[in-house]
Protein backbone atom coordinates (compact mmCIF):
# COMPACT_ATOMS: atom_id res chain seq x y z
CA UNK A 1 0.00 0.00 0.00
CA UNK A 2 1.40 3.39 -0.92
CA UNK A 3 -1.55 5.67 -0.07
CA UNK A 4 -4.80 5.47 1.87
CA UNK A 5 -7.37 7.62 3.64
CA UNK A 6 -6.22 8.50 7.16
CA UNK A 7 -8.29 6.82 9.84
CA UNK A 8 -6.46 7.69 13.05
CA UNK A 9 -8.46 10.06 15.24
CA UNK A 10 -5.66 12.63 15.28
CA UNK A 11 -5.86 13.24 11.53
CA UNK A 12 -8.18 15.78 9.99
CA UNK A 13 -11.19 14.71 7.88
CA UNK A 14 -10.50 14.19 4.16
CA UNK A 15 -6.83 13.45 4.70
CA UNK A 16 -4.76 11.10 2.58
CA UNK A 17 -1.69 9.29 3.91
CA UNK A 18 1.05 9.02 1.29
CA UNK A 19 4.18 6.93 1.85
CA UNK A 20 7.50 8.66 1.24
CA UNK A 21 10.98 9.19 2.56
CA UNK A 22 11.04 11.12 5.85
CA UNK A 23 13.44 13.76 4.48
CA UNK A 24 11.11 14.40 1.52
CA UNK A 25 8.18 14.64 3.94
CA UNK A 26 9.95 17.30 6.00
CA UNK A 27 10.66 19.33 2.85
CA UNK A 28 7.00 19.17 1.73
CA UNK A 29 5.71 20.26 5.13
CA UNK A 30 8.21 23.13 5.31
CA UNK A 31 7.30 24.26 1.79
CA UNK A 32 3.50 24.03 2.10
CA UNK A 33 2.19 23.42 5.65
CA UNK A 34 -1.36 24.32 4.58
CA UNK A 35 -1.47 21.22 2.35
CA UNK A 36 0.94 18.78 4.02
CA UNK A 37 1.10 18.04 7.72
CA UNK A 38 1.99 15.47 10.34
CA UNK A 39 0.47 14.37 13.63
CA UNK A 40 2.30 12.72 16.53
CA UNK A 41 0.89 9.28 15.67
CA UNK A 42 2.61 9.32 12.26
CA UNK A 43 6.00 10.78 13.23
CA UNK A 44 7.86 7.46 13.11
CA UNK A 45 6.35 6.33 9.84
CA UNK A 46 7.67 7.24 6.37
CA UNK A 47 4.57 9.12 5.26
CA UNK A 48 2.97 12.53 5.00
CA UNK A 49 -0.62 13.60 5.64
CA UNK A 50 -2.22 15.45 2.73
CA UNK A 51 -5.28 17.70 2.98
CA UNK A 52 -7.25 16.63 -0.08
CA UNK A 53 -9.16 19.91 -0.18
CA UNK A 54 -5.89 21.82 -0.65
CA UNK A 55 -3.68 19.62 -2.84
CA UNK A 56 -3.45 20.42 -6.56
CA UNK A 57 -4.25 17.63 -9.01
CA UNK A 58 -0.77 17.67 -10.56
CA UNK A 59 0.87 17.59 -7.12
CA UNK A 60 -1.31 14.66 -6.08
CA UNK A 61 -0.35 12.77 -9.23
CA UNK A 62 3.34 13.37 -8.50
CA UNK A 63 2.88 12.31 -4.85
CA UNK A 64 1.18 9.05 -5.79
CA UNK A 65 3.73 8.24 -8.48
CA UNK A 66 6.56 8.89 -6.03
CA UNK A 67 4.84 6.85 -3.32
CA UNK A 68 4.45 3.90 -5.66
CA UNK A 69 8.15 4.06 -6.55
CA UNK A 70 9.11 4.41 -2.88
CA UNK A 71 7.12 1.34 -1.84
CA UNK A 72 8.26 -0.71 -4.84
CA UNK A 73 11.89 0.03 -3.99
CA UNK A 74 11.32 -1.20 -0.42
CA UNK A 75 9.98 -4.60 -1.50
CA UNK A 76 12.51 -7.41 -1.50
CA UNK A 77 12.85 -9.22 -4.80
CA UNK A 78 11.47 -12.74 -4.50
CA UNK A 79 13.41 -15.60 -5.91
CA UNK A 80 11.52 -18.00 -8.08
CA UNK A 81 10.86 -21.30 -6.39
CA UNK A 82 12.48 -24.28 -8.04
CA UNK A 83 10.04 -26.44 -9.93
CA UNK A 84 9.25 -29.81 -8.45
CA UNK A 85 9.99 -32.75 -10.65
CA UNK A 86 7.38 -35.44 -10.74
Amino acid sequence: MFACIASHKSSEPDTLIVRMDIAAREALIADDPETYYLKEHYVGYPCVLVRLSRVRTDALKDLLTGAHRYVAAQQPVRKARPRRRT
